[in-house]
């Protein structure tokens, strides 16, 4: 008798059932994502920043805030720090011939706010904060008007200078906007302040009020600047 043959079966197939990333990862993943994310808006929120406190304000070419037209045959460049006593005097004696060359369209000015007698005023900085102030003024189109005002209100050499806050206040007398309090609170033009003392200082003009006529310096008064643009 032939033997009945024993069918061979063959062993099931080994399912491997393939795992997805874990939670852990997962989460690990996301929290990768998140930080990268938040460190690059970090980064780009620092570089906008940086380049508002570097920017001049509205009205400045180079390092100086420009008053008058473009086109006028004459630049005035005046180097003041609001806190020198002679830039006070210089601006009541030749402030309405400035004006009178403004307003004719003959002369455009430019006014360079140093900051040189900072250790002058009690240790409160006055002469950075007043200059970084008229920034704000200039952007604001009142920086005339602000810095008559602070001239006839100077605080003297060796005391506290004047508050923010009375900045503040003078800013609005002069006509500024609401946004001129939250130039001057978030020091937008500390920077540039900085920058219009190292450019004045590198050009050798150390002392204030200089006063220059196309480029020519002149005496600091008011008959010598007429003379310069040639008014009796």
């Amino acid at each position: 008798m032939m033997a009945k043959k024993t069918a061979r079966r063959r062993p099931a197939p080994v399912v491997t059932q393939r795992r997805g990333p874990s939670l852990a990862l997962i989460i690990g993943a996301v929290v990768v994502l998140l930080f990268a994310g938040i460190v690059a808006f970090g980064i780009y929120r620092t570089q906008q920043q940086n380049q508002a406190l570097n920017a001049p304000p509205a009205g400045v070419i180079a390092d100086g805030l420009v008053v008058g037209q473009p086109q006028a045959s004459t630049t005035i460049d005046v180097y003041l720090d609001f806190q020198c006593p002679a830039c006070r005097n210089f601006e009541k004696n030749a402030g309405p011939t400035i004006d009178e060359l403004v307003a004719k369209g003959t002369a455009r000015v430019i006014y360079h706010p140093v900051a040189y007698l900072d250790d002058m005023s009690g240790g409160t900085r006055y002469s950075s904060r007043a200059s970084a102030a008229s920034g704000c003024a200039a952007k604001d189109n009142v920086f005339p008007q602000f810095a008559k005002l602070l001239y006839d209100n100077q605080p003297s050499e060796g005391g506290k200078g004047l508050p923010d806050q009375q900045l503040l206040a003078y800013g609005q007398q002069a006509g500024a906007s609401p946004a001129f309090a939250e130039c001057v609170n978030t020091k937008v033009y500390e920077r540039w302040t900085r920058k219009v003392t190292e450019e004045a200082s590198k050009k050798g003009f150390n002392s204030t009020p200089t006063v220059l006529v196309n480029g020519k310096k002149i005496t600091n008064t008011d008959s010598a600047l007429r003379q310069a643009v040639g008014i009796q």
